[in-house]
């Protein structure tokens, strides 16, 4: 036993290293604390795209002997200087991620209090402040007071999460899956797609709804397909909306939608990743008019609320069906499971281990109020018509329909040569400029353009911006 214990003690000072005490704490806390002021004041006015040569491997080789804290965090400030600047105002590209300062904060805290938030004994209050968030979105979508839902690591998670929760509530088993229909557009998130296949439900018949001229689902063409499919012996049971499509931003007509679901007894999924928190507008509560007739709804934080990414949620009108399909077991977790007395966020999710996500979401929630937040959605719904209105009126250039809410679809037509190659050619032109970042897709079988107006930090000054390198480098394109 005493060598035993001789071993033990010969280990403890170098294990203790993990646990730094004071004067080290205030070493790396001044060294972080210097970093974090320097992006803060810089970062945000940064370029917005910056091609760098990529670092190293052996940056980040990891070996026995410790590095220093400068030159460790001068590696972890080269990773953020090279890509797309997801701090940056002229941030336009794809759906923009925020990163408010108050959710790192909260982040920070959390990670130092640790609290498990997955169960709800191990951290009542962690788990309580988790799930008012999910009540409160649930009541900005307008669902009743059976509601409730999961904070997820982003729209993906929540999407899965809500398949299968819709599998288990229709009772589609593996034996029915060849039958089973579910009903999408061209424009659903690749993620759904994604979400059946892992929830085994790949062989599912997948139809394709038609699209109107806005690329927004038509409720009779639904109608319509569900009606030959369960004629035909067909197995109808999934309805995916999307409010506010990656592509173009189309807002599918929810309520129609909502109506043929439910009269077909159909579970109604909207994927609002992108549109949903836009519900805090005036315009947005218009533009989302029925999304409350949902089943399941996925909304993304840090699109909307401008937090750093890894902040999703599902919200569904009736939390049962949720617990249902997630549903577990394990003898280790009895005695916490019956002592919590309330539905933990694992009893909700497909995660067991899960960061405490609350305070990145409640912090800036509770500091800011909501004002803010609902002036920033105001102004970028505001710009994106900007945007659209200026380039309408710009000769040589074809835009999209107005924007159902912050995305704009547009493409130079130059008087001659390959549009698509133009196109291509410009969006490189702005990316070398760096002051914006743009992004690009394919609607209607040609090569567009696209601007994403969500970012807290862009303003009109940074719409201006990218407006003006458009122009000069379309005309400067042509010349050559």
């Amino acid at each position: 036993m005493s060598e035993l214990r001789r071993s033990i003690r010969e280990l403890e000072p170098s294990s203790r290293l993990l646990d730094p005490g004071p004067d080290r704490q205030d070493e790396l806390w001044s060294a972080v604390g210097e970093l974090v002021r320097r992006l803060l004041t810089h970062s945000g006015g940064d370029a917005a795209y910056r091609d760098d040569p990529p670092i190293e491997d052996d940056a980040f080789a990891i070996g026995e002997t410790p590095s220093s804290v400068v030159e460790a965090l001068a590696t972890i400030d080269a990773v953020g200087r090279s890509g797309v600047n997801q701090t940056s105002g002229g941030h336009f590209a794809y759906i923009p991620g925020g990163g408010l300062f108050p959710s790192a904060l909260g982040d920070l805290l959390a990670d130092m209090s640790n609290r498990y938030s997955g169960v709800h004994f191990a951290a009542p209050a962690a788990s309580l402040m988790e799930r008012s968030l999910v009540r409160w979105m649930a009541a900005l979508v307008g669902f009743p007071d059976s509601a409730g839902g999961d904070l997820t690591s982003g729209g993906s998670v929540a999407t899965l999460e809500g398949i299968v929760t819709a599998r288990d509530a229709a009772g589609v088993s593996s034996a029915h899956v060849p039958r089973a229909v579910a009903y999408l557009t061209r424009q659903t998130h690749h993620c759904v797609e994604k979400a059946l296949r892992i929830a085994g439900l790949g062989e599912c018949v997948v139809r394709r709804v038609e699209l109107d001229e806005r690329s927004r689902m038509r409720p009779a063409a639904l109608d319509a397909m569900i009606e030959a499919d369960a004629a035909a012996g067909l197995r109808p049971w999934l309805v995916v909306a999307t409010a506010g499509t990656t592509d173009s931003g189309a807002v599918d007509p929810l309520g129609p939608i909502a109506d043929v679901a439910h009269a077909h007894r159909l579970w109604l999924q909207t994927d609002a990743a992108y549109g949903g928190f836009f519900l805090l507008t005036e315009h947005g509560r218009r533009a989302l008019a029925g999304i409350d007739g949902s089943d399941s709804v996925v909304m993304d934080p840090h699109k909307g609320l401008f937090l750093p990414f890894g902040s999703g949620a599902l919200v569904v009108r009736d939390e049962g069906p949720l617990a249902d399909a997630h549903r577990y077991s394990a003898s280790y977790l009895t005695d916490a499971r019956e002592a919590g007395g309330t539905f933990s966020a694992s009893d909700l999710s497909v995660e067991l281990s899960r960061p405490f996500r609350g305070p990145r979401l409640w912090l800036p929630l509770r500091l800011f109020g909501l004002a803010p937040f609902r002036a920033a959605l105001e102004e970028k719904l505001l710009l994106a018509r900007y945007f659209h209105r200026r380039l309408a009126e710009t000769p040589g250039w074809l835009v999209g329909p107005e924007p159902d809410l912050s995305v704009v679809t547009f493409r130079h037509l130059p008087p001659r040569g390959d549009p698509d190659e133009f196109n291509r050619r410009l969006v490189k032109a702005v990316y070398a400029d760096g002051r914006a970042v743009i992004s690009s897709t394919e609607i209607g079988g040609a090569y567009t353009l696209r601007l994403a107006v969500l970012h807290y930090r862009s303003h009109l000054d940074d719409v201006d911006a990218l407006l003006e390198i458009l122009e000069r480098e379309s005309e400067r394109l042509l010349a050559t």
